[in-house]
């Protein structure tokens, strides 16, 4: 699929959402919206996977199977002979919403080995009612069990579909909330429509994991637009989410060598809907990335998250996102007290909140994280969450951070951590980028990479403020502007107002000031005037206005009107 018919159908879907979502709150609607692409595609890789699992056995139903004579039916193959003779009517038939039931009703005895292959191979099971086909089929004929039938499917999904748990996946969708309609039959027809609709809207396009995959990412992009600060929750923008991801699959040592071949392990600690730990994996490949880890806090965008990795085919055994407070570390495998079997990741990337308050103590500042370089203030966590991730940080692993420019420069314990990241020389590139990027705020962020054996005994800084495309609500950052400042990181390149190599002894002398202002001058030299040159001109020019005024006279005389006035001369 090209990124037209990408784009195409984005925008197809973001319109069937905008338009049947009526006074419902976006955020409310897009959990509808994204759990039933999801469906789709769960249940478009499992018939897919099935068909082939079965091959000539696999049921070839016309859309509207007919019966000719009791016992035939066109395209039916010979899985219709296998159903009782008392099950062979036309009304059977039309009840089966998806090939795959049929194979099920005609092969009972082998379900369970069936299944159980289907779970080795793609390593979940959708029963036949409630995959997609049979779904929409019921929205398509305003089916009234459509409702009780997602309600189970969605349960079937969380709690048996995967050999790993998926508990809770869809906690988030309430199908009978008051907001799709007051009482079970209306919110029964709204449900029929939005799914009719979907289902139409999809039909038209190919439907692999990518396509879906993408298609689920341009959604969240529009729904995160229509969120404004609350889409910082779970959205990091397209392009810083393109620069963390290529500096980290970058080979920490020799950026100039090009990218790692594989990433064992990747973290993000404040993943959000998953987008950024997805960009990663695309850096390098399918096979590119080991074990991918997320954690986050907000449950809504952590079934976001789920959904995301599988969508874009990322198997359950390939990744592990946790619902919890990284702050807290209250995931055991972060917990881990003995250092030898400390999880340890090639590429840490995160987007926490910026300036965040919590409630350190006496506890947390014996925390293996914070014990060597102190605690954050309470009322910015943002060297809590740095400190967080670069503690699972590799020793030939990157890390890349969005924070506020505010801990480049602040002071008290915040310039104490920064100092002694400083003298350790980890803190490898200080990126600032330009203001507006966010939907969740204006400032203008930097990104700073860090790693625990750099080989530089300088910092670079990379000044790209003032590169990017300005737009009526958020500003962009072009194509060309996210290449130079990945190729000035790869290459430590230095250029005049945007990028410089800062040896340590200056830093020092800066008193550990990272402000990128203090080693970058945006100033533009003044233009030196020739007075002589100048005055030259405007002589000149005072001949010219002299000469042009007299013929103008001469014709304003001939016309007997009055002449302009005489310039003075000298």
């Amino acid at each position: 699929m090209t990124q037209q018919e990408l784009n195409k159908l984005g925008s197809t879907l973001w319109a069937i959402a905008d338009d049947l979502r009526g006074a419902m709150n976006a955020d409310d609607f897009r959990d509808y919206m994204l759990s039933f692409l999801f469906l789709r595609y769960l249940s478009d890789n499992y018939e897919a996977a099935a068909q082939k699992e079965l091959g000539p056995d696999y049921p070839n139903l016309p859309s509207n199977p007919t019966l000719t004579l009791p016992g035939e039916i066109r395209d039916a193959g010979s899985v219709y002979q296998k159903l009782p003779p008392t099950q062979q009517t036309p009304e059977v038939v039309r009840g089966y919403l998806s090939p795959l039931s049929l194979w099920y009703a005609a092969n009972a005895g082998d379900v369970a080995e069936f299944e159980k292959q289907m779970r080795r191979k793609v390593h979940y099971v959708i029963e036949p009612q409630h995959l997609w086909s049979s779904i929409a089929e019921l929205a398509r004929t305003q089916n009234g069990e459509l409702l009780h039938t997602l309600e189970k499917g969605f349960r079937y999904i969380e709690n048996q579909s995967f050999d790993s748990t998926f508990q809770g996946l869809f906690s988030e969708i309430n199908l009978n909330s008051e907001k799709i309609g007051k009482n079970y039959t209306e919110r029964n027809a709204k449900l029929c429509t939005i799914i009719s609709k979907i289902a139409a809207g999809i039909a038209q396009f190919s439907t692999d994991s990518d396509i879906l995959g993408d298609a689920y990412e341009y959604l969240i992009g529009q729904f995160a637009a229509g969120s404004g600060k609350k889409a910082g929750e779970f959205y990091t923008p397209q392009q810083i989410s393109d620069i963390l991801s290529a500096i980290v699959a970058l080979d920490s040592q020799e950026p100039a060598t090009g990218k790692k071949k594989k990433l064992d392990k990747v973290l993000d600690f404040a993943c959000g809907s998953g987008s950024l730990l997805l960009n990663v994996r695309k850096q390098l490949g399918s096979h590119g990335v080991g074990k991918i880890y997320g954690q986050e806090k907000n449950i809504t965008t952590y079934n976001l998250a789920r959904m995301n990795m599988l969508l874009h085919g990322v198997k359950d055994s390939e990744f592990e996102i946790h619902h919890g407070d990284s702050l807290l570390n209250d995931w055991d495998i972060l917990n881990e007290m003995n250092p030898a079997k400390k999880l340890q990741c090639d590429a840490v990337v995160a987007n926490p909140p910026f300036s965040y308050r919590w409630e350190p103590n006496e506890t947390l500042g014996e925390d293996f994280r914070f014990k060597s370089y102190g605690l954050a203030p309470k009322s910015a966590a943002d060297f809590a969450f740095l400190l967080h991730g670069f503690h699972f940080l590799s020793d030939q692993g990157t890390m890349a951070i969005i924070l506020p420019h505010g801990v480049l420069f602040r002071g008290g314990a915040e310039e104490r951590i920064r100092t002694k990241l400083l003298k350790d020389g980890h803190i490898d590139t200080v990126i600032g980028l330009p203001a507006n990027l966010f939907f969740s705020t204006g400032i203008p962020v930097c990104i700073l990479v860090l790693k625990k054996c750099k080989k530089p005994d300088d910092v670079l800084f990379i000044n790209a403020s003032e590169h990017f495309e300005k737009g009526k609500r958020q500003n962009r950052l072009l194509p060309e502007h996210i290449d130079k400042i990945v190729d000035t990181y790869q290459f430590r390149k230095e250029e005049e107002r945007y990028s410089r190599r800062v040896a340590m002894a200056e830093i020092e002398q800066n008193d550990f000031n990272l402000n990128i202002s203090r080693y970058i001058s945006t100033a533009k030299a003044e233009v030196q005037i020739d007075l002589q040159v100048v005055n030259a001109e405007l002589v000149n020019l005072e001949k010219s206005i002299v000469a042009s005024t007299d013929r103008h006279n001469q014709f304003l005389k001939e016309l007997g009107l009055s002449p302009l006035p005489c310039v003075l001369r000298e």
